[in-house]
């Protein structure tokens, strides 16, 4: 993972994820998507990490592709790009859909441009806080471009067809403010990073069995519902009640202190595809 491009900083459970090219507004090189896919990819086995914060350093979240970049260095990474991980997605596509599989809760602070491969990116956290006056855009269509960072499963999540098709076939720049009436951000913020921190951290004051347990279960069963969905509610469930993270939950609030938990072994991830 390229260290200019990406910081990762933990301290009380929570990850704070920055991308650090601010001068290009953190827009997407050959090394920003290795470092980016490589943040996600080392968090999703880290330990004791319970929730994460990702936004960009500087005026933007992301501009989306470093368009000289593509024009010109862009060759060099194309075996990168032809590889695929173990759901199909090449280095373009991890930079989004490898936040679907760290299995704690990601969020998103939005501010500047979000922008092309700068929001797909977003759209992989389970949770966006946007600036009223940030700028989001579906891209890639003024670059004559499909969008193909792992759009198709992260946006029909949020959006109905026929916003997703318009946002797409226009590239229109919505407003952060505008984003959260349509569903592409969670909620507005007046300091979206500030805010992302303190819900993180009290997600992480939260019990990890259970906030794994709970994304897990959204993640294979939102959209699909039925039998199976019902069946895994139950087996997470089962393996919750009387575990000693659960038990801490229970004494936690009775005796409304904060739950003394233990972290899951390195490699549960719980939210795999």
């Amino acid at each position: 993972m390229s260290a200019d491009r990406v910081k990762i900083e933990i301290e009380d459970h929570v990850a704070l994820v920055t991308m650090v090219r601010s001068d290009k507004h953190n827009a997407l090189d050959g090394e920003m998507f290795l470092a980016v896919a490589g943040a996600a990819e080392r968090l999703a086995d880290e330990p004791g990490v319970r929730a994460v914060v990702l936004h960009g350093e500087g005026p933007s979240f992301c501009s989306g592709i470093d368009v000289g970049w593509l024009a010109g260095e862009a060759a060099n990474f194309a075996d990168e790009f032809r590889k695929r991980d173990e759901f199909g997605a090449n280095l373009f596509q991890r930079v989004a859909t490898a936040w679907l599989e760290v299995p704690v809760p990601v969020i998103a602070a939005i501010h500047g441009n979000c922008l092309g491969g700068g929001l797909q990116i977003a759209l992989g956290a389970d949770i966006r806080l946007s600036a009223a006056d940030a700028k989001l855009s579906v891209r890639e269509v003024h670059w004559g471009l499909v969008p193909d960072m792992g759009i198709t499963a992260t946006l029909p999540r949020l959006l109905p067809l026929d916003v997703a098709k318009e946002l797409t076939f226009t590239g229109r720049v919505v407003s952060g403010e505008e984003g959260a009436k349509l569903g592409l951000v969670t909620r507005v913020e007046s300091d979206p990073l500030a805010a992302a921190k303190e819900l993180a951290a009290e997600i992480a004051g939260r019990s990890p069995d259970a906030v794994r347990a709970a994304k897990r279960l959204y993640e294979h069963s939102w959209h699909e519902g039925g039998r199976e969905a019902l069946e895994l509610e139950s087996e997470l469930q089962f393996g919750l009640i009387g575990s000693p993270n659960q038990m801490a939950a229970v004494i936690a609030g009775v005796n409304k202190q904060p739950g003394e938990f233990t972290d899951p072994e390195p490699g549960s991830r719980g939210a795999s595809r």
